[in-house]
């Protein structure tokens, strides 16, 4: 038996785009590790990639085209499966126009090589598009707006911060190739604070912890920014590369300290270290949670967090930023996707189910689904499986039969990331990479350039997308990276960091802004939603370092588990199964208990399957953020009540 080494990368939704080295043997990946001459992957990998073997090679993989027959599926020939999405959705343009298919891509796969089915729709419409983000749309807006851009700092710039501050972060499920940096930085003397309302493991790196309450970081933000104007703290050149610092500190004022303070439930003391580290601690740098844009006042709370950088001078700085982002698809062309002012209709992400079923004249007939699970992965779990089930078509493309694809007329089957042939940037670091096919996919299973080159074939558009993996790849590096002298071989042959990326953003304090300067947030955010004395806990539905949004493992068995501070549900065991409650729905779950959390939070994982009765999003109303357009997902309120036997 002869054992072979493969490199690729992964492609999946995380930020981390890690370097995999695969052991073959016999035409099986036997084994995945982490490459150890990546810079950050560092010769390992998070429990969901050292895991991917068991979905690899799940005995539930699709390996052939099904078709909708009554309450079920039956397989069909990859011809007739082909044909079939040509007549119908050819029939629907006629009949309705481009307009009436809605193409859903979402970030199942981060690979660049998905391109070619935006251009394909784009082409052949173009059609209905979606609009906004559902997991970052109001932290992207928010550092838009006051940025112009959102980039960050070299990663392992972090080693020269004084202070890091991790604003709703918990690296051990979101970044883990951060940890070894972070644990450096500290050995070096650097002070690291966490701010979450969540107690989790990355507390215990930390030598400072805050949880105040859950939406209230903007309170927080404006008390530190009161207390830096306050001590004389700001930096004096703050005003010659901020717009509307007089507004911003006016804003800081509106309240005393103590008032923001009682908003937010940490202490005066505790935002007056917390500003010391922004003001004489500096540098000082801030690593955003992506969980912090996902509320009602989502950007505004990034947008205070940019404000602080900015006044106190960590911009620009080595050992400072606000990293909400890395601007993964920078070194690459892209314009040959699809043009999104082209589009004759958009749906906002977060909003899926309501829009989709309320689109009229004409309405959305047919929808197209790469790269997503919305059932699962949107609020309103109930609403968007009804709109999917009532439209006329319905093609799902990927590996598994998910709960989007029971809701579909046409699954159609594709590879995993360890067949992929893509180009892969990064938003956890500004490395890039390749991802080369480990093993060819079974018999049966195509990818998405595939499926939509033998789409294409039938509609009269092969020419738009023609091209193998390699010749697209070709096109992406040819207008950027090679007149920088970086080639697809050179990629191929090993860690390759963009060479457009500055080691230290905005060091000569220009921005991308109309007026070239940080455009500081000065408005209060709307008011929260006065609370329901009936749901006195917060829902939040959080990242698990078992699964990558909805793709386990290994499913979750038994009752959703769901923990809480046993003070918060009185009468109710550790262990016991329970009801979880919202105004929208229930679930039955498992509570565990946790002293650490806080009394006013409810945690679920991320990624539950609607099917299982594990989908948190099944009881969360679907809501928008105040910029962007992203997912409000975590102002949901609940109530815990236990199940009362039947007598």
């Amino acid at each position: 038996m002869t054992a072979t080494l493969h490199r690729t990368t992964c492609n999946r939704d995380c930020p981390d785009a890690c370097s995999i080295v695969a052991t073959v043997e016999d035409g099986r990946i036997t084994k995945l590790a982490g490459d150890p001459e990546h810079p950050v992957t560092d010769g390992f990998l998070c429990y969901r990639t050292n895991h991917f073997l068991d979905r690899q090679y799940a005995p539930d993989r699709l390996t052939s085209p099904l078709v909708r027959d009554g309450d079920t599926f039956r397989a069909i020939p990859w011809d007739a499966a082909l044909d079939l999405a040509a007549e119908r959705l050819t029939t629907i343009r006629r009949e309705s126009g481009a307009e009436a298919i809605f193409h859903y891509r979402s970030g199942g796969s981060l690979g660049l090589m998905l391109g070619v089915v935006d251009r394909f729709f784009d082409h052949f419409g173009p059609t209905t598009i979606k609009r906004g983000d559902i997991c970052s749309g109001a932290g992207d807006a928010a550092q838009a707006a006051d940025f112009g851009l959102e980039d960050s700092n070299d990663l392992f710039d972090l080693l020269n911060a004084k202070n890091i501050v991790l604003w709703g972060k918990n690296v051990y499920v979101s970044s883990p190739h951060t940890i070894p940096v972070l644990r450096q930085a500290r050995a070096n003397g650097t002070h690291l604070t966490l701010i979450d309302p969540v107690h989790h493991r990355t507390a215990s790196m930390c030598d400072t912890v805050l949880q105040p309450r859950p939406a209230s970081d903007f309170a927080l933000a404006m008390a530190v920014a009161q207390i830096l104007f306050r001590e004389g703290w700001v930096d004096s050149n703050a005003s010659t590369y901020c717009d509307h610092l007089d507004a911003f500190r006016a804003l800081a004022f509106t309240r005393s300290v103590q008032a923001w303070c009682d908003d937010c439930e940490v202490t005066p003391a505790g935002a007056l270290e917390l500003a010391r580290r922004f003001g004489p601690g500096k540098p000082t740098a801030i690593l955003v949670g992506w969980g912090m844009g996902r509320r009602h006042n989502g950007a505004a709370i990034v947008r205070a967090l940019d404000a602080l950088g900015a006044i106190s001078g960590n911009l620009g700085i080595s050992g400072g930023g606000v990293s909400f982002y890395f601007k993964r698809r920078a070194p690459f062309d892209t314009s040959w996707q699809n043009r999104p002012d082209s589009a004759p209709r958009t749906v906002c992400e977060p909003m899926f189910g309501r829009d989709v079923l309320a689109a009229k004249d004409p309405p959305i007939r047919a929808v197209w689904i790469t790269a997503g699970n919305p059932v699962a992965m949107l609020p309103d779990s109930n609403v968007t499986q009804e709109a999917l089930r009532s439209r006329e078509f319905v093609v799902v493309v990927d590996s598994f039969m998910t709960d989007t694809a029971r809701c579909a007329h046409l699954v159609l089957p594709t590879n995993t990331l360890l067949e992929a042939d893509d180009l892969v940037g990064a938003y956890g670091h500004h490395w890039i990479g390749v991802a080369r096919p480990v093993v060819p996919p079974p018999v049966g299973v195509r990818s998405d350039l595939e499926i939509v080159q033998g789409l294409a074939e039938r509609v009269g558009l092969a020419d738009v997308v023609a091209g193998d993996a390699r010749a697209w790849q070709q096109r992406m590096v040819a207008t950027k990276l090679v007149p920088a002298g970086v080639t697809l071989d050179a990629i191929e042959r090993g860690p390759l960091r963009n060479p457009f990326a500055p080691k230290v953003l905005f060091a000569d304090r220009q921005f991308s802004t109309p007026s070239g300067r940080v455009q500081l947030v000065h408005d209060a955010p709307a008011p929260e939603a006065a609370g329901d004395s009936r749901f006195p806990m917060t829902l939040m539905a959080l990242s698990t370092d078992k699964a990558q949004s909805s793709q386990w493992s290994k499913p979750l068995a038994g009752p959703l588990p769901v923990t809480v501070h046993p003070e918060a549900v009185p009468g109710i065991a550790d262990g016991a199964v329970a009801t979880l409650e919202s105004a929208l729905g229930t679930l039955t779950v498992r509570v565990r208990h946790d002293s650490e959390q806080r009394r006013d939070v409810a945690l679920a994982p991320k990624g539950g399957h609607l099917s299982a009765g594990h989908c948190t999003n099944a009881i969360t109303r679907a809501a928008v953020t105040d910029m962007g357009e992203g997912g409000a997902l975590y102002d949901q309120r609940v109530r815990i009540v236990p199940i009362v036997p039947i007598v």
